[in-house]
């Protein structure tokens, strides 16, 4: 499986870059996972918030793998429990499909085409989660997912 998470924004603070870099470690048994990171744009500098959607859209876009199942995290996305989240990764692996791309936008949210491209949406809630935390949290439900696909111990 071949794991891919595009997110906007690079992360700054060494504590949010060590989080993610133990659960990719973590992962590196269950699958192929990377992230790549787009620009983002300050909406005052580049014409407002669509424009700041639309021109990280077409990083966003650029970089999608093909043939990839993309999941776009969103607040109004179904919401899945971790249990729910490995049965759809499984679902989704035994349809054949061995890429699943998961995107997080930026702070002005995602661009029309973003949407468009997105097979289906996912949410942690109705909570606003900082990007950089989202990302966390993503790596971490999907090392949970594959430990809990495989019936290996986890902290509940």
């Amino acid at each position: 499986m071949n794991i891919t998470v595009i997110a906007v924004g690079k992360l700054k603070e060494k504590f949010w870059v060590a989080a993610c870099d133990e659960y990719l470690k973590r992962l590196k048994g269950y699958a192929k996972v990377r992230v790549i990171e787009v620009a983002d744009r300050d909406p005052a500098k580049c014409g407002g918030d669509d424009a700041a959607r639309k021109a990280e859209g077409k990083d966003i876009l650029k970089a999608l793998p093909a043939h990839s199942h993309v999941m776009l995290l969103d607040v109004q996305g179904r919401q899945l429990s971790s249990e729910g989240i490995s049965a759809r990764i499984d679902a989704i692996a035994l349809s054949g499909v061995s890429d699943i791309t998961f995107i997080i936008g930026g702070s002005s949210g995602v661009s029309q085409d973003v949407y468009d491209s997105a097979n289906e949406t996912l949410s942690f809630g109705k909570i606003t989660l900082p990007h950089n935390l989202a990302r966390v949290v993503l790596l971490e439900q999907i090392y949970r997912a594959f430990k809990i696909s495989r019936g290996e111990p986890y902290h509940k």
